[in-house]
């Protein structure tokens, strides 16, 4: 399969700063070499750079005008980079998918397929400019992508993914206007009591279902926050009570089996926080498994 790699170092989407070195955090984790081991082609297509804009900033709101810079030009390069393969988008904040998965669905627009999206995360992601309490965008991506009104300012959408081909895994921390928002959707949200209950194959197993009956494309955004910060402590939005590394794992290898996945993000690492790379490495090791990594590719370290 050809790879292709996509860095955007954006810091926008929230208060706290040091996503902006996700991407070089990945390279550095060894994202290519561990792709390249699983008979991948692989190509680094160097980081993304915002767009400049005359978009006047607003009271309340966080850094609109960078983050709609980020969002043009993402979805840009988005577009550009399914032509190439399968593009995994290296954050930066939740922010980068408010243009990567317009970009995506674009694409498959133009194929004539139907989008859908996975989303991984302790979050809904689902507020619009007029329901956000905090004012970090990284917490609207969805909704905008989702054809949600409230984005004033925004670009128009070239494709929009409908809220019922849209699926949610792991959500333990969601605001009150958002989770109305979510409620008037045909949207699918599974919190950890879910996973829980059910576990996540039977979870995930009727969503990637319905892709394969649709001949649908499907967009995986992977946030940090998903895990849970004892495993994975590398992201400023953490959330007690997330995905074990094996219920992680089970995600990745069941969308592997599935053969769906057709790009990816990787955000919310913010290096800062990390210890000696142990997040890093973690997210690299999550997506080779969802591109074809199994246990028995790797030796088991001997215990001293």
């Amino acid at each position: 399969m050809d790879i292709v790699l996509v860095g955007a170092p954006l810091d926008c989407g929230k208060a706290r700063k040091g996503c902006l070195m996700g991407p070089n955090a990945y390279r550095t984790a060894g994202i290519a070499n561990a792709l390249t081991t699983l008979g991948h082609r692989v190509r680094d297509m160097g980081d993304v750079a915002p767009d400049t804009n005359d978009v006047a900033e607003r009271d309340g709101l966080a850094n609109l005008s960078e983050t709609i810079g980020w969002t043009t030009a993402l979805m840009r390069s988005a577009r550009a980079a399914m032509k190439a393969g399968l593009p995994i988008f290296m954050g930066g904040d939740h922010a980068l998918s408010l243009g990567t998965v317009p970009g995506v669905a674009a694409h498959a627009a133009d194929q004539e397929r139907p989008q859908f999206v996975l989303w991984l995360d302790a979050h809904g992601d689902y507020n619009t400019l007029e329901t956000t309490g905090s004012g970090n965008l990284h917490g609207t991506p969805l909704a905008y992508a989702t054809g949600q009104p409230g984005f004033r300012g925004f670009p128009d959408l070239p494709a929009a993914v409908a809220p019922g081909r849209t699926c949610i895994i792991g959500l333990r921390s969601i605001d009150g206007p958002e989770r109305a928002l979510m409620r008037q959707t045909e949207l699918r949200g599974y919190d950890m009591r879910a996973i829980d209950e059910s576990g996540v194959a039977a979870l995930l197993g009727p969503f990637l279902d319905d892709v394969a009956r649709a001949g649908g494309a499907l967009h995986v955004s992977l946030d940090v926050d998903f895990l849970d910060p004892a495993h994975a402590p590398a992201v400023g939005t953490t959330v007690p009570g997330g995905a074990t590394v094996r219920e992680a794992h089970l995600v990745m290898e069941l969308l592997c089996d599935s053969g769906l996945m057709t790009s990816l993000d990787l955000v919310e690492l913010n290096p800062m926080l990390d210890e000696r790379g142990r997040t890093a490495h973690l997210m690299v090791d999550l997506a080779a498994s969802a591109l074809g990594r199994r246990i028995f590719d790797r030796p088991t370290p001997r215990l001293l």
